[in-house]
């Protein structure tokens, strides 16, 4: 542990000297605006290297995300706003405080009980004289659609309101298809548009419901196209042309021919 805290400091010290009159221009120049676009691409990043299952990626793009933390807590303690001290200490009292069951005398005996008792903490923080808090709003709109998606269909469902089933999730899915495939055939583009979405955010339900993760599930869709795509486009290629020479019905053929290639051993 002491160890640990020394390099901690060590690391502080580093982003101190980065800012510094004499440090590094592009570090002195960063605020804390400038700072969220690189925030956010180490978070995907360190999401990436978690997919992987890569554990020594995963080592260096926490290091990445966390020093880009302690770089922005240093942004607003340089302020005035706060120091990391403060920071530790408020989020270490939250913690302890909405933990009576662990770090008290409070006993659950439940999933939902220990849902019920983290909503009333949350509200008793707020105050008696403080607004109604829209749970739903509260879903961060920079968060990816389908993953938002997901998070405001389950915080819907913690208030009772929730299909059944994953069966009458998709059902409704199946509803939303029907009506896009309407609106598309009267070339009304804004109904169109919207209809997607309903759509969309249908099978971000069934995927809640079903206990999948619809952001996931479409990151892996999306990898398996580019791999499909990446073999196909090389098959097109060695016949001794590109894909758009290729006649519709030998571009569908080809195609299908790829998507039934074995990849590491397995149809994809």
């Amino acid at each position: 542990m002491q160890e640990t805290a020394a390099k901690f400091v060590q690391l502080i010290e580093i982003i101190t000297r980065l800012r510094a009159p004499d440090g590094c221009p592009w570090d002195r120049k960063q605020t804390p605006q400038s700072f969220k676009g690189y925030l956010l691409e180490e978070t995907h990043e360190l999401l990436e290297a978690i997919n992987h299952d890569d554990a020594a990626h995963v080592r260096e793009e926490l290091g990445d995300l966390f020093f880009q933390l302690i770089f922005l807590n240093n942004l607003y303690a340089e302020q005035g706003h706060f120091t990391l001290a403060e920071v530790i200490d408020a989020i270490s009292a939250k913690m302890v405080r909405r933990h009576p069951h662990v770090f008290g005398d409070q006993v659950v005996n439940s999933e939902q009980e220990l849902r019920r008792q983290w909503h009333a903490i949350k509200a008793a923080e707020r105050g008696p004289d403080a607004p109604p808090q829209n749970q739903l709003a509260a879903v961060p709109r920079s968060l990816p659609a389908l993953h938002r998606a997901q998070r405001v269909a389950d915080r819907a469902a913690r208030t009772g309101f929730d299909w059944s089933d994953a069966a009458t999730a998709l059902a409704k899915a199946a509803e939303e298809l029907e009506e896009l495939q309407r609106a598309q055939a009267s070339r009304a583009q804004a109904r169109t548009n919207e209809e997607l979405g309903d759509l969309l955010f249908a099978l971000a339900v069934f995927a809640r419901k079903q206990g999948l993760d619809a952001e996931s599930a479409m990151q892996a869709a999306t990898e398996k196209f580019i791999d499909r795509f990446s073999r196909f486009e090389a098959a097109a290629t060695a016949s001794g042309g590109a894909i758009a020479d290729l006649t519709p019905e030998a571009m569908l053929t080809l195609w299908e021919a790829t998507k039934a290639r074995p990849t590491d051993g397995k149809k994809v």
